[in-house]
């Protein structure tokens, strides 16, 4: 029997096409409301995939991922990744809810109280993807420090821009460390709520974390209660070898982008080069998806005649860091299995339009996997960690932990 694939979305905005606000079927005067957001999210639920993530930034989105523009004609403005997750929370009930956030320009203690929030308030189904800034004139928005700038021949190479952000990275891995130090700060018991005795707390069970780094230091313990995952699953994007490493040595599962399966193969070979040079804390081995943008359509052709017509409306091609798939559900169906054969767990899908390319998913898509044996016929666990069967760690201050 084929084994079972994990699958994702990634939701942004009206879709990855920057013209897909423009689609009959798009609901750009909604984008705001916590209404169209549940409604995307409940049908990735419906479809019983694993988590969707949500994108964010400091700034307005801009063509360019190193500076912004000044284009009127694509969408602009976004809600908080995780005050929406956590407004979505009550309205699902099985599936994941991965925010985005910044580490550069964001304090870890709130970063650990933010993400652990969203573990409570969807009990369990929280996860994490920490992002390092890449533009410098986010730096503006609070006056604290400055950031490299990139060229645009920087952005051509993912390997030149890891190399000019390395510092950042490195001060992502100690952001990374500090806030699973905050999420165990409170033992699984530290709670004890005895009306008998008047006891709420044990104090003995909340533990200064005092992690000190070369970017930053933080005393603890976290206002929040360890999450009911122990651990809210931690997830990063990498394209070239320092991000490889952020992902080995801090992360739970990681995002890469090939372009085809040979691709896959050599970017497989790569995370493990960076991986042996990053030592894993983690016991769990490092699980590993690949990126997809999406658009589908049932009959043949249709996918790619709507991508050309958008392109037509934004004015160019359009492009993507991962791969840029048209075709039908069948034949995503086929590459998804095939490049899974060179050692992927799972993959995220973004979405080229909203909700199109999202119901195509999970109605064409889903079904299709399933004939195959290839994806699940039900939930099978509560919490994000089951779904992915992950672990629940054990708190690293807790006694006969150390």
């Amino acid at each position: 029997m084929t084994p079972r694939l994990h699958l994702a979305v990634a939701l942004d905005g009206t879709g990855w096409h920057p013209a897909a606000w423009r689609e009959p079927d798009a609901r750009p005067a909604e984008v705001l409301t916590a209404r169209y957001w549940a409604d995307l999210v409940r049908e990735a639920e419906r479809g019983l995939l694993d988590f969707v993530t949500f994108e964010d930034a400091l700034a307005l989105q801009s063509a360019a991922p190193h500076h912004p523009d000044d284009r009127t004609d694509q969408v602009r403005g976004r809600l908080d990744a995780v005050l929406l997750a956590a407004a979505l929370a009550p309205l699902t009930s099985r599936i994941g809810l991965v925010p985005t956030t910044n580490v550069t320009h964001t304090e870890p203690f709130h970063l650990a109280t933010g993400i652990a929030s969203l573990d409570h308030a969807s009990r369990g189904r929280a996860g994490w993807r920490p992002q390092i800034t890449s533009r410098a004139a986010d730096a503006a928005h609070f006056g604290r420090r400055t950031t490299p700038q990139l060229t645009d021949a920087d952005v051509r190479d993912s390997e030149l821009i890891a190399a000019r952000l390395r510092e950042l990275f490195d001060e992502a891995h100690e952001v990374a460390e500090a806030v699973r130090r905050l999420w165990d700060s409170w033992e699984d018991d530290a709670v004890i709520r005895d009306t008998a005795t008047g006891r709420y707390l044990d104090a003995a069970k909340l533990h200064h974390v005092d992690f000190t780094g070369a970017h930053f230091s933080v005393r603890g313990p976290s206002i929040t209660p360890r999450p009911p995952q122990g651990q809210p699953l931690v997830t990063v994007l990498a394209h070239a070898s320092t991000p490889y490493g952020l992902a080995a040595a801090a992360a739970d599962l990681v995002y890469l982008t090939p372009h085809s399966r040979a691709d896959t193969t050599a970017r497989l070979d790569a995370l493990a080069a960076a991986s042996a040079t990053h030592p894993r804390p983690l016991p769990q081995p490092l699980k590993v998806f690949a990126d997809l943008v999406v658009f589908l359509d049932e009959r043949p052709g249709r996918a790619a005649a709507r991508k050309r017509r958008l392109d037509d409306l934004d004015g160019a091609p359009y492009a993507s860091d991962a791969e840029v798939f048209t075709g039908t559900p069948g034949e995503l169906a086929d590459l998804l299995l095939d490049w899974r054969g060179a050692g992927l767990d799972g993959f995220r899908l973004r979405p080229g339009a909203l909700p199109h390319d999202l119901t195509a998913i999970t109605t064409g898509l889903v079904p299709e996997l399933r004939r195959r044996h290839a994806f699940r016929t039900a939930y099978e666990a509560d919490t994000l960690r089951g779904l992915l069967r992950l672990p629940r760690p054990a708190n690293r201050y807790a006694t006969g932990t150390r």
